[in-house]
């Protein structure tokens, strides 16, 4: 089979269509490999004391929302209490708590907290203040460099905002998506325009170290006008950098179910070469204002002073205490993730047992793969890198696939480098499939 057939489960199947199935990569091995009979794998690695020099990371998952948007495939919840708010901060708080007291922390300070969702900022600002003392005061935040802070535009005030920035925050991201009313109305979005206007000038007059607003490429009903229209606005607000995601329909959203219903096979957005060519058009028109592409979803507008920390530790190893209903944690080079149910989490946790649901513990291979395939996502790596950590040259490794992909103009081997085009960066998450072990091309993703 020539390699621009092979396509893996849970990506698209068509190099063309939008069709159901989860398109991102964000971790390997597979999901679908992690299991409740891994479990024991992550209790020892939660027992061992750290590697010397490895980061440690906060994730916390905040699964509230106004509404459900159309395209979620998070665990989410808008129809919660302050009672039942209030359960789940103390929840969250526990865990930290048991995690907080375990061999693997060792004596660490975290350099990096992940506040996301579902929506952070559905949270009121006493609600944040008592979340995030009672964390300080678990694992201290002295030594964090970062702090990010997921938000929905509606859900946020001025005095909302400046508690937010009162608590640390560094990096605020709002996720805006698309500046047109119809657009945000059929995709599912609780906010419109004016909101988004309207936060963005309170959270730009507070100065935050690191504002971002996101964007999705090809939503429900997008046409080439509203495309252009949304870069447009984003480049006259001139955030501090711009994530700009291409829409993708997983199997638990309310689009695919739709689908489903109406005995459709691709999605009701616009297909993938579209999209492709959206995100560049883009990257072009930020380009020329003076911003930097900085991975395959990422343009900056000062790299050397605009860093996404998250993303840089956890893709080169960090160890993540995943907090929270389903959040996905990194321990020790183990992967694990909590029970996905709100009840059960909190049920786990009030007979103070670790809200656990699946893990795994990847072989040394896997772990050079999952490295190699998430920076790649930069755009750009170094072989020596993956040769001083792992002991492989990926040049070697990777030699055939490397080869087909600079013949089809997606790579790039130059010495020690290995560059992504511009062409590949637009689909680098359908070509990582070509670095999957072979035990992992042909199962689900998740």
């Amino acid at each position: 089979m020539s390699s621009e057939a092979r396509t893996a489960p849970g990506a698209p199947q068509s190099p063309d269509a939008t069709e159901a199935g989860n398109y991102f990569v964000s971790n390997y091995p597979p999901f679908s490999c992690w299991s409740e009979s891994h479990l024991d794998d992550a209790r020892a690695a939660l027992a061992r004391p750290p590697a010397p020099g490895t980061e440690l990371g906060i994730y916390l998952h905040i699964p509230f929302c106004r509404k459900r948007c159309h395209f979620c495939y998070f665990k989410v919840y808008t129809e919660k209490n302050s009672t039942e708010i209030k359960r789940y901060l103390d929840a969250a708080l526990c865990e930290l708590e048991h995690y907080s007291k375990q061999p693997f922390v060792g004596g660490r300070k975290p350099s990096f907290v992940y506040f996301g969702g579902g929506t952070p900022s559905y949270l009121s600002a006493d609600q944040l203040r008592y979340l995030t003392d009672g964390m300080r005061k678990l694992l201290p935040w002295d030594r964090v460099q970062e702090v990010t802070f997921e938000c929905e535009p509606g859900t946020l005030t001025e005095a909302k905002l400046k508690v937010i920035k009162e608590l640390g925050v560094t990096r605020l991201s709002l996720g805006v998506e698309h500046f047109d009313d119809h657009i945000l109305e059929v995709n599912g979005r609780a906010h419109r325009g004016a909101e988004i206007a309207r936060a963005y000038e309170f959270a730009r007059s507070l100065d935050f170290p690191q504002l971002n607003i996101d964007l999705i490429a090809g939503m429900v009903e997008e046409t080439e006008a509203k495309w252009e229209m949304a870069v447009g606005r984003a480049l006259e607000l001139a955030p501090d950098s711009v994530t700009i995601y291409q829409m993708e329909v997983p199997y638990n959203t309310t689009i695919y179910k739709q689908m489903k219903s109406e005995g459709k096979l691709t999605a009701p957005v616009a297909d993938w070469p579209t999209k492709r060519r959206w995100v560049d058009e883009a990257f072009k028109r930020f380009e020329a204002a003076g911003y930097t592409v900085a991975s395959a979803y990422t343009v900056v507008k000062d790299p050397a002073r605009t860093k996404f920390r998250y993303r840089d530790y956890l893709w080169a190893g960090a160890d993540l205490i995943g907090v929270g209903v389903a959040s996905f944690g990194h321990i020790g080079g183990t992967h694990l993730q909590n029970l996905s149910d709100f009840e059960s989490y909190l049920a786990k946790l009030d007979a103070n047992e670790p809200p656990l649901w699946r893990a795994l513990t990847p072989t040394a291979e896997e772990r050079f793969v999952r490295e190699w395939i998430l920076q790649l996502k930069l755009g750009r790596v170094r072989a020596s890198y993956f040769q001083q950590k792992f002991g492989v040259d990926p040049r070697v490794r990777f030699k055939t696939e490397l080869a087909d992909l600079e013949r089809r103009g997606f790579f790039e081997v130059t010495g020690d480098d290995v560059k992504v085009s511009r062409a590949g960066l637009l689909q680098v998450d359908r070509l990582l499939h070509e670095f999957f072990l072979p035990q992992h091309r042909n199962i689900r993703y998740t």
